[in-house]
């Protein structure tokens, strides 16, 4: 059985959302928690599928996929999640993080950072010369050497890992700049472009939770779990991620061959042990009063029914796709 509750799969343009409402979740967590899990994880990979369709026909020409969404979409797990099932389909995949390309922060960038001051989504941040030589080297199945960035440093490491893509194999570059065509300047024939974003808006009462708090929860977390950041350095970061997201990202999504909705429905009750207390501790801002209203009338939900593959496992940890 497939429920269904969040966006369909769409290729066509323009902007599709769906509501869905707190006690709806509560109802089906309450009845069959483990049902509702498999039912939705499945609704997910469905949608996935009938990409990944669509793009294999075109492999040949196309062998390089750009995969992009803003802060907390879910990009990675969604890259990866597709580099599986190609693999799973006899397609040898291969995903490649687009912050590995981000510039190294200087100490006086590093200081601006910590104040919430740096305009860390800026396009300025990624190394576009080195990133499009190694699409179109790739694309070629020559060798290239992939950088590795540390985000506990804000560094480039010095040393990157060799990688030659061979005939027949798909390349998956996931990142917030890849569908900007003043990063990404290899001709658009050349790649397949795909967005991902949390459209689905959560209904409590007379609150109507934007997408945007949805990923800001999931930064939130994964950013405790895996940046050393705080639930408060994470919520300074909000406008300066916000506004570019508005001026980075959003201009270009139109761009997108394939756009998929990441909400998981049951994902703010898996969330609500982990982050309640910290959200009643920051009740001095205001922009997390209609989060944690929502959080409060949630019925928990417990994350031993969360498999390991699932897409909220990219930020509460302890998933397959864990690097």
């Amino acid at each position: 059985m497939c429920y269904n509750y969040n966006t369909v799969f769409y290729i066509t343009k323009g902007e599709i959302s769906v509501n869905i409402e707190v006690t709806r979740i509560n109802n089906e967590i309450e009845k069959n928690p483990q049902e509702y899990v498999k039912s939705v994880n499945e609704d997910y990979t469905y949608r996935l599928k009938k990409i990944i369709a669509d793009i294999t026909e075109h492999q040949s020409e196309r062998p390089v996929i750009v995969l992009s969404g803003p802060s907390g979409s879910g990009k990675t797990t969604t890259a990866l999640k597709i580099g599986k099932i190609l693999s799973e389909l006899g397609h040898m995949t291969h995903t490649v993080s687009m912050d590995n390309y981000f510039c190294s922060l200087t100490e006086e960038e590093k200081h601006l950072s910590a104040l919430g001051k740096m305009d860390l989504e800026s396009p300025k941040r990624v190394d576009k010369d080195l990133l499009n030589s190694h699409i179109e080297l790739i694309s070629r199945g020559e060798l290239v050497e992939i950088p590795q960035y540390n985000f506990g440093t804000s560094s480039r490491e010095p040393h990157g890992k060799p990688f030659c893509r061979k005939h027949g194999e798909l390349v998956i570059f996931e990142g917030i700049h890849a569908l900007n065509p003043e990063v990404i300047t290899v001709p658009d024939n050349q790649i397949c472009k795909i967005y991902v974003s949390v459209r689905t808006r959560v209904t409590c009462g007379d609150i109507i939770l934007h997408p945007s708090k949805v990923r800001l929860i999931r930064r939130m977390i994964r950013d405790s779990n895996f940046r050393q950041r705080s639930f408060r350095e994470t919520m300074n970061m909000f406008e300066s991620v916000e506004c570019g997201e508005n001026k980075y990202i959003m201009p270009y999504k139109h761009r997108s061959d394939y756009d998929v909705d990441t909400f998981v429905p049951y994902e703010l009750s898996l969330y609500r042990e982990r982050v309640l207390n910290k959200l009643r501790e920051m009740n001095d801002i205001p922009e997390l009063a209609d989060i944690t209203e929502v959080m409060e009338n949630l019925v928990p939900l417990d994350s031993s029914v969360v498999p390991y593959d699932s897409m909220v496992r990219e930020f509460i940890g302890n998933g397959e796709f864990d690097e």
